[in-house]
């Protein structure tokens, strides 16, 4: 065993266990100790707090709605941030955490989710699960019950949600919304047959009712826990009915029955309620359709002619697009490197200015300026010409490359800008001493040492012009529309607008996320696919650098 430590006294005589009196000696252990509980540390308890308690609300909130797969995925993430944050030995992790976070929420799971959806029919009529397909169905079929009685009714709100209070036979009040039925309300006051006032609700005003007339007119309360005992709807918002659902659903046999025609529906593959003559209920539920989105996609003649298109163009438009910008903005970015040009600086302001506009205002701004009659391109600088520049399917085209071109150029001209300015200054004279000449140095030196920084960004640009949906929205909204197309899609259309379509969230069509999902899942595997091989290739140019 090792002797226990010690320290001199004034006559050199070793004291174990004294403080050792020389300056800056304290003992390691104990200075860590009082920088754990430094104000460092209190900012990040304070900090980890907050997120203990966003994360707290998060997993309530999945447990409330049944997301069990969102609990456990913030359950996980709330561990290995506390043991983070909290460890000595995650030092790296503390720095790279909120990264991984990010991706795994924003990219993985987007990606993964997406993947998940283009195998299943989710969309109009297919939005949600089995269960609530069959209360949706018992709902949405109610005729009101002949002979019942009417009630006096009085419509109430509970914070943003509108409820309904009625006045019973017996002189009862009972309340509900359309999430809780009606129960008693005790301490309600009744003035003739009308309630006046409800704890823990407030009794809206006639105006505030007619301004909510539409939300009332489609509220339903149910009467009790048990569906098949109805619901309570009213047309004046001052008399409320009962209405029972034709629609019978047996549990047991998974059977829907209609109780006025006697026809009975069973579940098919499709996730709908369907008869033995093939008619089905207008309410279904989501199911895996393995690979039928795909085969739509690419086998459907609505779908698969229009996409082959809209492919073509896609692939011109973003190199085209690319092209264009780059060339524009590296001529431009030559004429401006050169030392003989005076107000260089002014001039280069002037070249930025549009990359200063928002995209998606600029392309409204071009959607005015280019309108067929009224836009300052005809009527002014045209002489009052018409020419279709939106709305001739070659014409639009030209527009969106023109518009992207004012938009991109100043990007290319910045970063070409850079790299001019960045190339050594002693290659270039060693090749002036070689004999080389200006065509000889630009084609040999000056383009291939550019190429080395630009390249990487001429990919992203590819990627993003790919995918540049502000534009195609704001400008042409995908149009003008294919003649021959039962789908709104259009000669403008790129693929990530098509699946904008598609997705029918504009409401110009019935929504097919599955449909939608698939085309994403093609679009970012061409995008994929193109910028690896693109990255490769470019690996060449690291050899000149």
């Amino acid at each position: 065993m090792s002797a226990p430590q010690t320290t001199a006294d004034a006559t050199g005589v070793g004291v174990p266990g004294a403080e050792d009196p020389r300056p800056g000696r304290e003992r390691p252990r104990d200075a860590s100790h009082a920088r754990d509980y430094g104000p460092g540390f209190v900012a990040k308890l304070v900090l980890m707090a907050v997120v203990d308690a966003f994360g707290v609300y998060v997993v309530w909130s999945a447990w409330q709605a049944d997301s069990y797969g969102v609990l456990a995925a913030t359950l996980a993430l709330l561990v290995a941030a506390n043991w983070a944050y909290f460890s000595r030995r995650a030092l790296p992790m503390k720095y790279i955490l909120p990264g991984l976070v990010f991706l795994l929420v924003y990219q993985i799971f987007v990606v993964a989710y997406t993947g998940y959806v283009a195998f299943t029919n989710y969309g109009t009529g297919h939005n949600t699960t089995k269960e609530q397909a069959v209360s949706a169905l018992l709902v949405q079929n109610e005729r009101r019950v002949e002979g019942s009685p009417s009630s006096p009714l009085t419509v109430v709100a509970d914070g943003d949600a509108l409820g309904f209070a009625v006045v019973t036979e017996d002189g009862d009040v009972e309340v509900g919304t359309a999430d809780s039925p009606l129960t008693v309300a005790d301490g309600a006051t009744v003035d003739g047959d009308r309630v006046t006032e409800v704890p823990g609700y407030t009794v809206l005003p006639r105006d505030q009712v007619l301004q909510r007339q539409g939300e009332v007119n489609e509220l339903r309360v149910p009467v009790s826990d048990d569906p098949e005992d109805g619901s309570i709807r009213t047309t004046d918002a001052r008399t409320g009915y009962v209405y029972t659902s034709v629609l019978e659903y047996d549990e047991a046999a998974d059977t829907m029955t209609d109780t006025t025609t006697g026809t009975v529906y069973t579940p098919n593959d499709q996730g709908q309620f369907e008869a033995e003559d093939g008619s089905t209920l207008a309410v279904g539920w989501r199911v895996p359709v393995g690979f039928d989105n795909f085969a739509t996609a690419f086998g459907d003649s609505r779908y698969a002619e229009p996409f082959l298109k809209i492919l073509l163009w896609t692939f011109v438009f973003a190199v085209g697009s690319v092209a264009t910008t780059f060339l524009l903005g590296l001529f431009l970015a030559i004429t401006f490197n050169d030392q003989r040009m005076r107000g260089r600086r002014f001039y280069r302001t002037l070249m930025i200015l549009p990359y200063a506009i928002p995209g998606f205002l600029a392309a409204l701004l071009w959607s005015g300026l280019l309108n067929t009659r009224f836009g300052f391109v005809n009527s002014v600088l045209l002489g009052g010409a018409e020419i279709p520049w939106l709305t001739d399917p070659w014409l639009a085209k030209l527009a969106v490359l023109g518009v992207n071109l004012w938009l991109g150029f100043p990007y290319m001209f910045l970063i070409c800008t850079g790299a001019l300015q960045s190339l050594p200054a002693d290659v270039m004279e060693a090749a002036k001493i070689d004999g080389a000449g200006r065509w000889r140095t630009w084609r040999s030196v000056t383009l291939p040492l550019l190429l080395v920084a630009t390249a990487p960004l001429l990919i992203s640009s590819f990627a993003f012009n790919f995918n540049n949906f502000t534009l195609i929205y704001m400008l042409t909204g995908g149009g003008p529309r294919f003649a021959d197309a039962s789908v709104p899609l259009g000669h403008t259309d790129i693929l990530i607008s098509m699946v904008y379509s598609i997705s029918g969230v504009d409401g110009s069509a019935p929504k097919d996320f599955g449909l939608a999902s698939a085309l994403s899942i093609v679009v970012f595997l061409i995008v994929g696919t193109i910028s690896a091989l693109a990255f490769r290739a470019t690996r060449k140019f690291e050899e000149i650098s």
